[in-house]
């Protein structure tokens, strides 16, 4: 979908605070109040907008030991790669989880209380799964930026 200047002006305010009311988007934008209903109508309809989350303070709810899992499966074949990708979308601790070309099969963004947390996750969930061959893993320091937001 091509989106035009007020589309993406619309969409970063969006991304900034989308609990703002309908009447705050039309007067930033210098657009009336129907054309902004109508065009996040519009970016909802087209898939432009997905979904509308409330973003949580992982320190706040204890999940701030941030770790990048890299993962190789022992073999790549469809059935594999299929049943690995399943048993991830279960498991509540991995926030993100990307399929990458390199050294490793796939990279997990996993978010935790503490060590023995992780430790726990890795013995009783994610080494459980069938087919991951090995496992290396980074630990962050300090998360330099975090933005769910995607440049338009």
């Amino acid at each position: 979908m091509e989106l035009d200047e007020k589309d993406r002006q619309l969409v970063k305010l969006l991304q900034e605070d989308c609990k703002k009311t309908t009447k705050e988007y039309a007067d930033n934008l210098q657009l009336s109040k129907t054309a902004v209903y109508e065009r996040i109508r519009r970016l909802e309809r087209t898939g432009v907008i997905t979904n509308y989350v409330a973003l949580v303070d992982k320190e706040k709810v204890e999940r701030d030991f941030t770790v990048l899992c890299h993962i190789k499966l022992v073999q790549h074949t469809k059935e594999n790669v299929l049943r690995f990708e399943r048993e991830i979308l279960k498991l509540a601790e991995v926030s993100e989880c990307f399929h990458v070309s390199g050294d490793y099969d796939y990279i997990l963004k996993v978010s935790v209380k503490n060590m023995k947390n992780y430790r726990e996750f890795m013995v009783t969930k994610l080494t459980a799964i069938n087919n991951i061959g090995s496992t290396q893993s980074s630990f962050s320091i300090r998360e330099v930026k975090n933005s769910p937001s995607v440049y338009i």
